[in-house]
C-alpha cells in the first residue's frame, strides 16, 4: 500500500472543485514497530506527525474535525486491516496541496513515514441533505 500520492492523483484531486472546503477522510494502517525507534510503535510515531501536522493545518485555515480508532468492520472485507480514521478539512484543494509539499511537512515527514504501514486518503466535498 502506498503512503505518498502520485502526481495522476493530485491532478485529480485538483479537478475536483476549486473554491470549496474539502475534508480528507485519512484511513491509517500503522507499522507494529516505528522504523528509527525499535521501542516506539509506529502509531506513537505518526501521533507525533500528527500533532505538528495540526499545527501547520490550522495555520493556514483548516482544522482537524475528528480522529478515532477502528474497532470493528461492519460492512465490507473483514480482513482489512485498518487502525484508524481522521478527518481534516482544509479551506481547498489547492491549499491542501500547497501545505502537502510545505517545507514544513517535508521537515516533519519522516515520523509520518515511519510510523504508517499503509494511509488511504480520500478528498471529499459537501453536498446538501
Amino acid at each position: 500500500m502506498a503512503i505518498y500520492p502520485t502526481a495522476e492523483q493530485v491532478q485529480t484531486l485538483l479537478a475536483g472543485p476549486p473554491d470549496q472546503p474539502v475534508v480528507m477522510i485519512n484511513v491509517l494502517t500503522f507499522k507494529p514497530r516505528a522504523d528509527a525507534k525499535a521501542d516506539e510503535t509506529g502509531e506513537a510515531s505518526y501521533r507525533r506527525y500528527a500533532d505538528a501536522m495540526r499545527k501547520v493545518v490550522e495555520s493556514h485555515g483548516g482544522r482537524f474535525v475528528w480522529m478515532g480508532r477502528v474497532d470493528s468492520i461492519v460492512i465490507g472485507d473483514e480482513s482489512a486491516t485498518f487502525h484508524m480514521v481522521g478527518l481534516v478539512e482544509y479551506p481547498s484543494r489547492q491549499k491542501f496541496v500547497e501545505i502537502m509539499f510545505s517545507d514544513r511537512v517535508k521537515e516533519i515527514a519522516g515520523d509520518r513515514a515511519a510510523g504508517l504501514e499503509s494511509q488511504w486518503l480520500i478528498a471529499t466535498t459537501a453536498v446538501p441533505f
